[in-house]
């Protein structure tokens, strides 16, 4: 009897040595694969023990057992063991854990078949490096997510059983001949030649055969078998790229650029879709892969079927549009599970109708004799474009490693900011005449163009109602901004301080109970010398009749005093 060491042994268990017998559960068939353990079927399909012994087997006290279920068979060792006199006691019941058909009332036994698998480097140290390897070739969003690659290739133990015995599925385009006894002869399987492909061997007939040879003696037979869904699914960047029927598309488009799924399917989708390029290409099939996460319910939980927890989106969809419920799906970060969460939908709902409203605002302020960056004259509207071609990097840059909630998140903060603070700083101008009220409506309209284009991948459907507004073509359409577009020599800082100053302002009322239109008879800006290019601007939206603007060292500061209620 060998002894063999392994880790799942418990050496404080009883005798602490395990006895191993394939097949007789999940454990046996560890020890089996990865202690590469000869392999002794005993039951066959029927659920009886075999009429044969395996090799390497007596037997003499085998033919007492051969062809017995397994219930016969044990009570059976029973009885020979007693009669002989090896039984030490009698037998007792023990209660263990056995799995069982889900739709029957008798234990599972494990039975050798005839199965076909795809070499992924569970059996072979150099194809495991070489997918570790390719692993490290592509680039992961978020990063953290090629552990989880890594830690599956590193510890298969098996290869990639590929074949299934169901009704549907794709064939496995393979025949067999049948010697004069009628059997398989399964070392010398018949091949359709490439050309002949696609092939369903339970109709089609292999060349040299005829359909009458099916089944009989000396003819063939196809194989039973149909491909594993993950064996279809990794062919999915081949099969759209139109792999051995448009040899133009696929040269133009593999390797892609992007695979996008669930962090859950990284070792089965993710890793056999690298296995076949590999294999069949000698590379990746795409450059960059995107990961999400799971959608959960209120309770923390998956979402999923099984479980009855799904929300169906057709009724927020009603409710609160396709916009909303995209900006609440494109607040999910990439590789982060999501919370389902009305209340971010109906911000999402709220961001829409800001947009509608807003868009309103800017175009019905007037004609503009130019809309170029050439007619942006004044300070605060130089320096708010210049705080936009930041946006429009950051943004830029969160999409091109394919982080879109960096995006929105960017681009909404400074929207908001945009509405709430520049909007309010330049509206007096903007009615107006002159040039300064020219400068004003064009940079509106200029930052009005960008944030629609900024938008439009997660609020499709707004953007693309405002653009038609104003300009020809779908925003869909439209080149994606860039900061070049805008004037660059404009100073953030002097948007910022007097946002900055405009809010304490209005704070000021807020405490003291009055309108944000009351009149201040007198204010004192400290600590934000910048922003005096921008006086006029601060004065005219916080109503301030007499503005004073000092330079000091500490934060910015702004005492107000309110005119007396008339």
């Amino acid at each position: 009897m060998p002894v063999l060491a392994h880790r799942l042994a418990e050496p404080d268990k009883g005798s602490g040595i395990a006895m191993i017998c394939t097949f007789g559960d999940v454990a046996d068939v560890t020890w089996w694969r990865e202690l590469d353990l000869p392999t002794r079927a005993v039951i066959g399909w029927d659920g009886r023990l075999a009429a044969e012994p395996p090799r390497d087997v007596p037997s003499g006290p085998y033919a007492e057992l051969a062809g017995k279920t397994v219930f016969s068979a044990r009570e059976r060792v029973v009885e020979l063991l007693r009669e002989s006199g090896d039984l030490d006691g009698e037998p007792r019941k023990v209660a263990r854990s056995v799995k069982f058909y889900e739709k029957g009332s008798k234990p599972l036994e494990i039975v050798t078949t005839r199965q076909w698998y795809i070499r992924n480097g569970g059996r072979d140290a150099g194809i495991r490096a070489e997918m570790l390897a390719r692993g490290a070739e592509l680039n992961w969003h978020p990063p953290h997510m090629r552990a989880r690659y890594d830690n599956w290739v590193e510890g298969l133990n098996g290869d990639w059983l590929i074949s299934r015995q169901r009704f549907f599925g794709v064939p496995i385009p393979v025949w067999y001949r049948l010697d004069e006894s009628g059997e398989p002869v399964y070392d010398a399987p018949i091949v359709p030649s490439e050309g002949e492909l696609p092939v369903d061997p339970s109709s089609d007939v292999p060349s040299g055969f005829t359909e009458g040879q099916r089944g009989e003696p000396g003819g063939f037979i196809g194989d039973p078998d149909v491909m594993d869904t993950w064996a279809t699914s990794s062919l999915t960047p081949q099969i759209a790229g139109g792999w051995e029927r448009d040899a133009d598309l696929f040269g133009r488009v593999f390797p892609y650029d992007l695979r996008p799924q669930a962090h859950d399917i990284i070792r089965t989708w993710l890793f056999s879709t690298v296995v076949r390029s590999h294999l069949e290409h000698g590379s990746l099939p795409w450059s960059d892969t995107a990961l999400s996460g799971w959608i959960l319910d209120p309770d923390r939980k998956k979402m999923s079927k099984s479980k009855g927890n799904v929300v169906t989106p057709i009724d927020l969809l009603r409710e609160y549009g396709s916009d909303a419920v995209r900006y609440w799906a494109a607040s999910g970060r990439p590789g982060t599970d999501t919370a389902f969460d009305t209340g971010q939908i109906k911000v999402g709902r709220r961001l829409a109708i800001k947009i509608l409203n807003a868009s309103k605002f800017v175009l019905g302020l007037g004609e503009v004799t130019d809309e170029g960056p050439a007619a942006v004259v004044e300070p605060l509207d130089r320096a708010m474009l210049a705080t936009l071609a930041g946006v429009v990097r950051d943004a830029t840059e969160a999409f091109e490693g394919y982080d879109y909630t960096r995006a929105l998140e960017r681009t909404e903060r400074f929207f908001w900011e945009f509405c709430d603070d520049y909007l309010e700083l330049v509206k007096s101008r903007a009615y107006g005449d002159g040039p300064e009220a020219q400068s004003a409506r064009a940079a509106l309209r200029t930052a009005l163009s960008v944030l629609l284009r900024l938008f439009a991948p997660v609020l499709p459907f707004v953007t693309e109602e405002v653009w038609s507004w104003w300009r020809h073509g779908s925003v869909h359409t439209a080149a994606w901004p860039a900061p070049a577009e805008l004037p660059l020599d404009g100073d953030p800082a002097v948007l910022a301080a007097t946002g900055a100053a405009l809010r304490q302002v209005r704070k000021a009322k807020s405490e003291a109970r009055a309108s944000m239109r009351a009149d201040v008879s007198r204010a004192v800006v400290r600590g934000a010398e910048v922003l005096r290019i921008a006086r006029p601007d601060l004065a005219a939206a916080g109503r301030i009749a007499d503005l004073t603007i000092e330079d000091a060292p500490a934060d910015l500061t702004v005492e107000v005093e309110l005119a007396p209620a008339t």
